[in-house]
């Protein structure tokens, strides 16, 4: 099996790659990286010597894709992945636009001209913010939880938003990129005969990601605490109780393994998955606080656009269709990030993450 990674030195798609070729059959891994995340630099020269074509390309650039050998299967993991992406002059909305969808097409086109399949790695931010603002919640614990107790709407259960909850906007503008990136990736699959998996992910998290307040939340805050950076909670009465679930890399490859290696009809091309545990902010600081001293957060209550209160993700049909299980607890994926802050204090200089705090 030959496999093209777009994306290939963040800290998502170098995870899978250095995963992948560890699995037998896989003959070559070949990756695609315009390397503008700062830090992404870093993760060249480990994959190289890892025995992984690394190639600086751009996903919007169409002709970057020209020289690019035949593969079986693409994983597309190239995205501007925050949610507020769009919103300012420095990440604005066209940019957004190239990055996350038009770069989309040029993979779709890809797989078309070479009959390779697509793995599209989406986002729980496609689900509709009013929808998930709705929801009954009740603080327990230092974070909001469902409040089981009261109706819940179609599309979640005590395990979580599954692959029914509605998708209608607003879900940001980063959220309609990767919802037009799925249909168009149904459709190119549909139209031109080969095979498409979707995976809307929870909050990814581990060791070595370039953690930013407006994505790799986990990370960067335990970095920035380690480190003593600024940091506040942002809306929601600046409590610090809005939770999402924390999903490692590893248990992501392991699915998409399963994916790429299936045979038979599926019931849907769709899946949600979730994270190995759900964690709210306040929890996140309380943990780190054991483990690291007291540091001071600040309380921020304005809110901020795009922003939700509780998001965790039900992976029951991805664990039934692919007899796949997480492995990676939340408390495992914590730890990990402890150890790097550790072993890097000065990480989130080095990433290009030290902007300022808050989630």
């Amino acid at each position: 099996m030959k496999i093209l990674i777009t994306g290939i030195c963040g800290f998502v798609g170098s995870s899978l790659a250095a995963w992948f070729r560890q699995q037998p059959g896989v003959d070559r891994i070949v990756g695609l990286d315009s390397l503008l995340r700062p830090g992404s630099e870093r993760n060249v020269e480990v994959l190289r010597r890892a025995g992984i074509d690394v190639i600086r390309g751009d996903v919007r650039c169409a002709t970057d894709f020209e020289a690019l050998p035949r593969v079986d299967w693409v994983i597309d993991a190239a995205a501007n992945p925050c949610v507020l992406a769009g919103l300012s002059d420095v990440s604005g909305s066209r940019q957004l636009l190239e990055h996350n969808l038009l770069g989309s097409i040029n993979v779709l086109e890809f797989c078309r001209r070479h009959g390779a399949g697509f793995v599209l790695l989406s986002t729980s931010r496609v689900y509709s913010i009013s929808a998930l603002a709705g929801l009954p919640l009740i603080v327990q614990d230092g974070a909001f939880v469902l409040d089981e107790g009261r109706h819940l709407p179609e599309g979640v259960s005590s395990l979580g938003v599954n692959e029914g909850f509605p998708t209608a906007a607003p879900i940001s503008l980063y959220g309609s990129t990767k919802l037009a990136s799925e249909v168009l990736a149904l459709e190119y699959g549909s139209a031109f005969g080969f095979p498409v998996w979707i995976d809307r992910c929870g909050v990814m998290a581990g060791a070595g990601q370039f953690g930013t307040a407006g994505q790799g939340i986990f990370s960067y805050w335990i970095h920035a605490y380690a480190a003593r950076k600024s940091l506040q909670y942002i809306g929601f009465d600046g409590q610090g109780h809005q939770s999402r679930d924390a999903l490692h890399p590893l248990d992501l490859a392991t699915l998409l393994w399963k994916q790429m290696n299936y045979q038979g009809v599926p019931p849907t091309r769709l899946f949600t998955v979730g994270g190995g545990g759900v964690m709210s902010l306040n929890q996140l600081s309380a943990w780190c606080a054991k483990r690291l001293g007291e540091h001071a957060v600040a309380i921020n209550a304005i809110p901020r656009p795009y922003d939700i209160p509780w998001l965790a993700l039900d992976s029951s049909l991805s664990e039934s269709t692919f007899d796949w299980k997480k492995t990676k607890t939340i408390d495992f994926i914590l730890n990990e990030i402890l150890d790097h802050a550790r072993q890097y204090p000065d990480w989130l200089d080095l990433a290009g993450g030290a902007i300022r705090g808050g989630a």
